[in-house]
């Protein structure tokens, strides 16, 4: 059985102290990979956490480059950072924070001929990305791999958060979520602005989901959608029941 050195010991102590996590839960974060898509609001505090939190394998998925204006909300990077590659310079930041974790590191935008490859061999996957064409391609990929789906969006002063295991009888994709229209109008953080911390907020919270995901603690929170509304201070959870008529999950439900 895999132990812990004494610099792990105390570099975990606080997860092992924990009922739900222990010895046990703290040793498969460590054999388990994680794959975070994009790399920027949401991705950016999910990276610090997973690397805190001992995770195996962090594997990064962004093809944009740090830009001054990113600085507000996307706290893993610094002002030396502009200009380079998100990925490259996120898996430098985790590295700091936990020499211990692996970071796989994909400059590259998530496609059609790419997505599955991407996304193979992952435990949890964490969707950050900002348009629904990549959204879709990773939901449907993380669908058929029956990989967890953590998936968190944010705009101004709100945020959302579900978790997506579609495979399971009773229980929505992500599709059952959004239907099935990649092009439907969204407008962009660049366009309709937002809180910085509120990326902060959802990008944790996607993190503890993976660690959920991958150490069952508490309440399965799949099949249910959490809403932040920062201006009114109010968080509301709803049930998110599968469609029948889903072409993705739809075979999975009961008639």
């Amino acid at each position: 059985m895999q132990t812990f050195s004494n610099t792990e010991l105390n570099r975990y102590a606080r997860h092992i102290v924990l009922r739900e996590i222990g010895g046990l839960g703290q040793l498969r974060l460590r054999r388990a990979v994680v794959t975070v898509v994009g790399a920027g609001g949401i991705g950016s505090p999910a990276l610090q956490y997973l690397a805190g939190a001992g995770i195996g394998t962090v594997r990064i998925i962004d093809h944009d480059l740090v830009d001054l204006s990113n600085l507000q909300r996307q706290t893993i990077y610094d002002t030396s950072d502009i200009g380079l590659p998100k990925a490259a310079a996120a898996a430098i930041a985790m590295a700091r924070l936990n020499p211990k974790v692996a970071t796989d590191v994909r400059v590259e935008r998530v496609g059609p001929k790419t997505v599955d490859a991407l996304l193979t061999g992952s435990d949890v996957v964490i969707d950050g990305t900002d348009n629904f064409d990549t959204r879709l391609l990773t939901a449907d990929s993380a669908h058929a791999k029956r990989i967890p789906l953590i998936s968190a969006a944010v705009g101004q002063f709100e945020g959302q958060l579900a978790v997506f295991r579609g495979w399971e009888r009773h229980l929505p994709c992500y599709r059952c979520l959004v239907g099935n229209d990649p092009d439907r109008a969204a407008g962009s953080c660049a366009d309709q602005g937002v809180l910085g911390p509120v990326t902060g907020m959802m990008g944790a919270m996607a993190a503890l989901e993976a660690i959920r995901a991958i150490v069952p603690f508490g309440d399965d929170p799949a099949g249910r959608l959490l809403l932040a509304d920062l201006l009114s201070w109010r968080f509301r959870s709803i049930a998110l029941p599968a469609d029948p008529g889903c072409p993705t999950c739809g075979d999975q439900t009961p008639a």
